[in-house]
């Protein structure tokens, strides 16, 4: 049976020590699906859409990066990390459907999987929330590691 890092001897939740672990630069990258719809997808001119509330795809990248530099704030047993770099990218995949890639990349001891999972899914809301005056269809339909690198296991699904 496999322990969980984060339970103490006395079955408590704890927070991982990795004072002693390597510096690494480590790496993850996220993906999350939005399933927007014709009636949002139309609405789209030059790669975004712009609402009473601003520019959607722009404003929701702001949010992602925002997230991700908060997500010890958010998930109790993150670290606090010093980030290097936050890339976000959306892409309007078909008439109905957008796909969000956050990268996230540090120097450090532990993994920003869930700093690039965090980032994604921020993302996604922030254009949910920015394009609910035009439909409240969509749908959040997936979030998902795809790659992490540098730390004791790589990944890549």
């Amino acid at each position: 049976m496999n322990k969980f890092s984060h339970i103490n001897n006395k079955n408590q939740p704890k927070m991982v020590n990795v004072g002693d672990k390597a510096i690494t630069k480590r790496k993850a990258t996220a993906i999350a699906t939005l399933f927007l719809g014709k009636k949002v997808v139309s609405n789209f001119k030059d790669n975004d859409i712009t609402t009473k509330k601003g520019p959607v795809f722009q404003t929701a990248i702001v949010a992602g990066i925002q997230a991700v530099k908060k997500t010890s704030d958010l998930i109790p047993m993150c670290h606090p990390l010093a980030i290097n770099g936050v890339d976000i990218d959306i892409d309007v995949i078909d008439d109905e459907h957008a796909e969000i890639l956050c990268t996230v990349e540090i120097e450090g001891k532990t993994g920003v999987e869930m700093e690039a999972l965090t980032g994604a899914t921020v993302t996604a809301l922030t254009i949910y929330d920015m394009c609910k005056s035009i439909s409240q269809h969509m749908i959040l339909k997936e979030v998902k590691l795809l790659e992490k690198t540098g730390g004791k296991s790589d990944f890549k699904g």
